[in-house]
């Protein structure tokens, strides 16, 4: 089912729901992304758990005026989901830049009793500030968009492994945005110090990162009380659609392990 909940500053937000049992499972996208990067999950988990996939505003179909963009607003996403749904216990499962938001979600939402990051928040010690994210990112995307998707984000974003349908699918919904669209909505991501974030997580935390680079487990145990991560081999930057076979049997294992 297709619904809508509105955020805190009035945008809507869209989410599916699928599903029933507990926990629920709400899954949240990464940069220029949307729910339907969850539809292997929402296949393979829909008989055991009760499935929502948003996407947060400025992605997929949610509203995309907002004002100002901020690390506090999509929280504030994720929360009004969360409240609309009315589960009693919830699992935030955040890719990409959405490591950060659900960490940041899980304070303003009681029923949340772990967070599973993928493929992101590897070392919460290295993170880009927002002056590197412009002399490494911004420049590209103001300059060619289209060139930085095709030619310079692919060495990070995806491995030999790939399968092409993925890397086109993916490329394709990039180039749907416009340059200072991408930009604004990563932004958030560079302007604030998540570590004083994590440090206030009170839940378990586990992540399903791609071997492409390396985890660093002790320093992300600093801040996050409880933390763990696996590897999944031989993907890139998204394991959920390049190899979800595997990335469904982790994530079942991790689940599992949480309740």
């Amino acid at each position: 089912m297709e619904k809508y909940a509105q955020s805190s500053d009035g945008q809507k937000i869209h989410y599916k729901e699928s599903g029933q049992g507990n926990p629920t499972l709400l899954f949240v996208h990464g940069w220029l992304g949307n729910a339907e990067w969850w539809n292997s999950q929402e296949e393979y988990f829909r008989n055991t758990y009760h499935i929502v996939q948003m996407s947060l505003a400025g992605h997929g179909l949610s509203d995309t005026s907002r004002k100002e963009w901020s690390s506090e607003l999509y929280a504030d996403d994720i929360k009004a989901v969360a409240d609309q749904i009315g589960s009693s216990e919830i699992i935030l499962v955040g890719h990409s830049m959405s490591g950060a938001y659900v960490l940041e979600a899980s304070l303003k939402i009681p029923q949340v009793k772990a967070l599973i990051l993928i493929d992101t928040i590897k070392d919460l010690d290295e993170a880009f500030t927002d002056e590197q994210a412009e002399q490494y990112m911004f420049v590209h995307y103001r300059n060619d968009f289209k060139n930085a998707v095709e030619h310079i984000l692919p060495q990070y974003l995806f491995v030999e492994n790939t399968p092409s349908d993925v890397r086109e699918r993916l490329q394709n919904e990039f180039l749907q945005n416009t340059s200072e669209a991408a930009i604004y909505l990563l932004r958030p991501l560079y302007i604030k110090d998540f570590r004083d974030t994590a440090s206030k997580v009170q839940v378990p935390v586990r992540a399903i990162n791609s071997d492409n680079s390396p985890t660093n487990i002790e320093n992300n145990r600093k801040y996050l009380k409880d933390y763990n991560s696996v590897d999944i081999a031989g993907t890139g930057h998204y394991p959920m659609l390049e190899n979800p076979e595997k990335f469904n049997e982790l994530l079942e294992q991790t689940i599992k392990e949480l309740i």
